[in-house]
């Protein structure tokens, strides 16, 4: 694509991170006060972890994210979930989510 949506409306909070969670760079839910964890496949996610260190997270939780996907989806809203491998999925019990682009291995959407 010629054009790029990276910064859009990027809102990121720190939480604490349970002991699922040991990478960045992948769908997180909410497993306690305060606290994230990994999602497992087909988990609605809150955000994208984007920052791990010293036990706390850093999740976006709103604005344009790029992830891998588990195959290419269509542009527009979709409802999407968690993937089995930390990657993005259309899940009918996922959330609605606006899809502005995507390739067979990424997607790139708005939170």
């Amino acid at each position: 694509m010629n054009i790029n949506f990276n910064g859009y409306g990027e809102n990121v909070t720190t939480f604490i991170a349970d002991s699922t969670l040991t990478e960045a760079g992948v769908p997180v839910k909410i497993t306690g006060d305060g606290t994230v964890g990994k999602c497992n496949g087909n988990d609605v996610f809150c955000g994208i972890c984007v920052g791990l260190r010293d036990g706390y997270a850093a999740v976006q939780l709103d604005g344009y994210v790029r992830m891998p996907a588990a195959a290419k989806i269509a542009p527009g809203y979709k409802k999407l979930a968690a993937g089995s491998s930390g990657d993005v999925a259309v899940n009918s019990t996922g959330r609605e989510l606006l899809v502005l682009d995507s390739t067979a291995t990424e997607i790139g959407f708005i939170l």
